[in-house]
């Protein structure tokens, strides 16, 4: 079986190295254009584009696949791509890109002696239909939800409207980041992915419809919701803490400075009863770390970052940050 690939971030790059690791040729790779990082802002190739040139898997990276959108030459030429590389099937991670009606429906002439066209299979980190969209694994972790998993999915023309192939739940730990939780995702994705082109192999593709109750959407995350709202209730605020670990990074400001929280906790605040502070009011430090007020319950932040610093327990943050009792902290400015 010959297994075409489009993904861009780490995500995607576990499920390939999946893929060649069991031993499906992969005669094309499709990844975004390298993108400017790093301070000195230098392009860099997507960690697909790197283990893809590492393995001599040939790269294309359109900047469209549409063939009357902006960059129509781009498009034109991903499509010869394709049509050289001639795939049984295109895995999707995690690309970046929209695919248009003519993926989807795949190459109108295939090699005599090809496979049946398998159409589009995405790994996709959630239970579908619960959080269709962009930022699935952010979203189940703001949310509250206790478990989530991935569904390998067939493509249409839908936003992850498709039909299932397989599904495995995942519990969400009470610690569990976005971060910590993409890696279990990403091996999750890599395995399943592998067990369901090895089930098309056999003839045991048998797509299921998306159940049509509880859908939700996870909707892009943007920056300016890092900002942290002290007048939420701590449990609230300290998920989504866990939730923009790695991105954005929930933050507030102290003394006019923006300053990062990488994580917190629920633990009880000694004087809890006592607690009638305005919501972000600083109500003790000590070596457990800085236990603030928020709208209901107190929340104990344990690691945080000043601009341009390191992450730092919140002891060690304290030494070179000025932060007292009765302080009072607030929101980032947009």
């Amino acid at each position: 079986m010959k297994v075409a690939f489009a993904g861009t971030p780490e995500f995607a790059s576990v499920a390939l190295q999946r893929l060649h690791a069991a031993g499906f040729s992969i005669p094309l790779v499709l990844t975004q254009p390298d993108r400017p990082a790093g301070r000195g802002m230098k392009l860099q190739a997507s960690p697909v584009k790197q283990f893809a040139l590492e393995h001599n898997i040939p790269v294309a990276q359109p900047r469209s696949l549409r063939l009357d959108g902006k960059y129509p030459q781009d498009a034109e030429e991903a499509r010869a791509a394709l049509q050289a590389a001639d795939p049984d099937v295109l895995v999707v991670a995690a690309y970046g890109l929209i695919l248009p009606q003519w993926v989807l429906d795949g190459l109108p002439v295939r090699r005599e002696g090809s496979l049946p066209w398998l159409g589009c299979l995405n790994i996709h980190a959630s239970l579908l239909p619960r959080w269709r969209g962009a930022a699935p694994i952010h979203r189940a972790i703001e949310a509250g939800d206790t478990e989530t998993g991935v569904t390998i999915m067939q493509m249409d023309a839908g936003l992850d409207t498709g039909d299932m192939l397989l599904i495995e739940k995942l519990p969400i730990t009470s610690r569990d980041t976005t971060g910590a939780l993409h890696d279990k995702l990403a091996a999750l994705g890599g395995r399943l992915i592998v067990e369901a082109l090895e089930l098309a192999a056999c003839g045991g593709f048998q797509p299921v419809p998306q159940p049509q109750q509880g859908i939700t959407y996870a909707h892009k995350i943007e920056k300016q919701e890092a900002a942290i709202d002290w007048t939420q209730a701590s449990e609230v605020i300290e998920r989504r803490i866990r939730a923009f670990n790695p991105f954005p990074g929930a933050g507030t400001s102290a003394h006019g400075a923006q300053v990062k929280v990488w994580s917190a906790t629920l633990e009880a605040f000694p004087e809890a009863p006592l607690t009638t502070s305005e919501p972000g009011r600083v109500l003790s430090i000590d070596s457990t770390g800085i236990f603030v007020q928020c709208g209901t319950g107190v929340l104990c932040l344990t690691e945080l970052q000043r601009a341009g610093g390191k992450r730092l327990p919140a002891a060690d943050f304290l030494r070179g940050f000025t932060l007292a009792v009765g302080d009072q902290l607030g929101e980032l400015a947009a």
